[in-house]
């Protein structure tokens, strides 16, 4: 397994669960200082994922780029794949896809959290799940074209009714067909909605693409009341070779949060 931390590019998401805000210069420096393998970047729209400064500072520091996130598309833009504007949603798939395609030019996947929406007014849960489906199929042959896998994060119920467990969600992706798209599983969500979150884990096998290192509180792993051990446990049996990323608040400072992520991948991970 290996360690990344989050760096947020958006000014709308300024109290949102990111280690680092607003700097790559400053995450990236901060990030290999303290020992992180990768960075997970978080930016407004795909043009300004600066694709060849970014490499540049990837190299400097001896980082890898873990995966993008599309959160702004949502909180920045209002756009999600399940609105009942279809206008919307064709702008939400072109956003995605912006993302998907400046990622995978950096050998990154991109991650769908926030902006996979939720069934409400004249959109059932039904038609959501259908139009859900319809864009993990489209965005997950994009990113094939990249060799890169695509993220599909479940979410907790507060934030959207599609799929809030892990298991049901895997079995979504196998029953549909839908090829090239793994999990993101996130242990704030699953904290809330799983009652064993080895279990959850084990019974997506293969289909666990990422993973958010994240304690019960969103903070730091070792600020809340999760327990992580069994978690990381079950991933070493499954043989999982991707990363645990700090999406986090970076509270009490970024750099309080940052070493304290990295503090307990090492605890946890080398046991």
């Amino acid at each position: 397994m290996k360690s990344a931390v989050t760096i947020c590019l958006v000014p709308e998401a300024a109290r949102g669960p990111f280690v680092f805000h607003g700097s790559l210069a400053d995450g990236c420096r901060a990030a290999a200082e303290l020992g992180f393998d990768a960075v997970e970047v978080f930016p407004a729209t795909a043009a300004e994922i600066p694709g060849d400064a970014l490499q540049a500072l990837l190299a400097t520091h001896g980082l890898a780029l873990a995966a993008v996130g599309t959160g702004a598309g949502w909180v920045k833009h209002g756009l999600c794949l399940c609105h009942a504007d279809a206008a919307n949603r064709i702008r939400a798939r072109d956003f995605i896809a912006g993302i998907i395609d400046a990622a995978g030019d950096l050998g990154a996947p991109a991650i769908i959290g926030s902006m996979q929406g939720r069934s409400g007014g004249e959109v059932s849960r039904a038609a959501a799940l259908d139009l859900l489906a319809d864009a993990l199929h489209d965005l997950g042959r994009r990113a094939a074209g990249h060799g890169v896998p695509l993220f599909y994060e479940p979410l907790n119920r507060y934030e959207t009714d599609l799929f809030n467990r892990q298991a049901e969600a895997a079995e979504f992706l196998r029953s549909r067909g839908i090829a090239n798209v793994k999990l993101l599983c996130d242990l704030f969500h699953m904290n809330i909605e799983e009652a064993d979150l080895a279990g959850a884990l084990a019974a997506c096998g293969d289909l666990v693409g990422h993973v958010h290192w994240a304690d019960s509180n969103r903070h730091a792993v070792g600020f809340g009341h999760t327990a992580v051990a069994p978690a990381v446990a079950a991933l070493r049996a499954m043989r999982y070779a991707g990363y645990l990323s700090a999406e986090v608040f970076p509270l009490p400072t970024p750099l309080d949060a940052a070493r304290r992520s990295i503090d307990a991948f090492r605890a946890f991970t080398t046991a």
